[in-house]
């Protein structure tokens, strides 16, 4: 184990998973306008395991796919953070910055203020040379963050997870390396 990473942004605390987030993970996990842009929505018990995951992934290396939760409310929204993809990429290896957060708070700019604050550890903390994210390229609400991001569009390619048939397999790849967060 080490030292477990946490962090705020004006609106949001960026944390570990506990045992509370289960249910409206697993209620994000389920609802059709979260899930459009992903083969299937998730049962319970599939987005347990992978809030189960995502928490031994933090307690393993200190960062992750962090619980996101409002600063006045203290209601758990989602998640927002960085990862590495288990899947053999064509740009593997590599660390990707990701979000999934409830229906209810998107277009609130949730995603992009805790993307900042996951690329300033990834850069500063974790001394990463770049950091990429990726969607289906039919995915345009996704996109259109990963441009507010200043990240730089690099190309599509077929998602190895996704089924070969699915309209969803073609993905577009977006960069941001250090050297342009650091400018």
């Amino acid at each position: 184990m080490t030292d477990l990473i946490e962090f705020e942004t004006e609106r949001l605390f960026l944390r570990q998973w506990t045992p509370a987030d289960r249910e409206p993970f697993a209620a994000l996990n389920a609802d059709p306008r979260v899930m459009e842009f992903f083969p299937a929505r998730l049962t319970r018990a599939e987005s347990d395991a992978m809030a189960d995951r995502c928490e031994a992934l933090i307690r393993e290396r200190g960062w992750g796919f962090w619980a996101a939760e409002l600063k006045g409310s203290r209601e758990f929204i989602g998640f927002v953070g960085l990862h590495t993809p288990s899947a053999e990429l064509p740009f593997s290896p590599c660390v990707e910055v990701g979000w999934r957060l409830s229906f209810s708070h998107w277009g609130k700019g949730f995603a992009s203020e805790a993307a900042r604050g996951a690329f300033r550890v990834g850069f500063t903390v974790l001394g990463l040379n770049e950091i990429v994210s990726f969607t289906a390229v039919k995915n345009f609400r996704s996109r259109a963050v990963m441009e507010r991001l200043k990240m730089c569009e690099s190309g599509t390619f077929e998602h190895p997870q996704v089924p070969g048939n699915s309209p969803l397999r073609l993905h577009c790849l977006y960069r941001l390396p250090r050297a342009h967060y650091d400018a």
